[in-house]
Parts: structure tokens; sequence; C-alpha cells
């Protein structure tokens, strides 16, 4: 079975801005998972803050060339989208309750955790620590294979 990583919007801004301070080193890892065949995942709440980023932070030719990019990476099957269905966002909601105590996980990362467990994918390309702290197993990767 093929190795599972989850990417946040942390991650693709990191590899698809070259300002980024760890872009190379993200960039190289990313590239490199690629290439050794393992399963990349990520949701359609993840790429609309993604999208919203790069629009916001490159300027517009850089912004389109990242969204392209994504696209291709898309429609080759290199990236596998995760839809937030009716229960899945049901489910983040229990989850916003249960993690009462965390008021600075976004609803998105909330999201992304109940498309994890269900996956049973615990990696994930991440700067938020968030993941770690809700106690569920996740391990962020650092870029280092």
């Amino acid at each position: 079975m093929k190795e599972k990583l989850f990417i946040d919007t942390w991650g693709w801004i990191v590899i698809h801005n070259k300002r980024e301070p760890r872009h190379g080193e993200i960039n190289s890892f990313y590239r490199n998972f690629r290439v050794h065949g393992g399963g990349i995942y990520t949701t359609d709440y993840i790429l609309d803050e993604t999208l919203t980023l790069l629009f916001r932070r490159l300027p517009f030719s850089l912004a389109i060339e990242a969204m392209n990019v994504l696209n291709n990476a898309i429609d080759e099957g290199y990236i596998n989208i995760e839809w937030i269905t009716p229960q899945r966002f049901e489910k983040a909601k229990e989850f916003r309750l249960k993690f009462q105590d965390k008021p600075d996980i976004s609803f998105t990362d909330l999201t992304s955790m109940v498309v994890m467990s269900e996956m049973k994918t615990l990696s994930i390309l991440t700067d938020d620590d968030h993941f770690i702290h809700v106690g569920m197993g996740f391990k962020k990767w650092h870029g280092k294979a």
C-alpha cells in the first residue's frame, strides 16, 4: 500500500511561492514524495484557502501559473481531492465542540482532521501544531523524507 500524505494550505503555499523561506526544501520533498509514488491528498476547503492566498500574495501571472500546476496535478492523478460533504461538515462541527479548549483551530483544519481520520491518514505537510495538539495521532512532516 502506498504511503499517504495530506497537504494543508501551508504546504501548498510554500510549494508554490518561491519567496517562502522553506520553499526549496518543501518543494524538493513534495517532488520526491510524488516520484516515489506516494498518495497526496487535500480537500476542496484547503484548495479554496490556497487559491485565495496565492492570488493575494503573488503577482497575478504567478498565481495563475500555480493554479494551473495544481489543476494539472489533479487531472493527472497526482493530487487526490477529498470533498467536504454535508456529513463531513457535521462531523467537523462535532470536533469544534469537542475541542472547545482549542479555539484557534480553524474550521478548515477541523474538516481536514475529519477527512484524515476517515482515511486513516496520519501524516500531514503543515506548519500548524493544532494537528498534534488534538491527540488524534497525526504527525507533521517537516519536509524531510
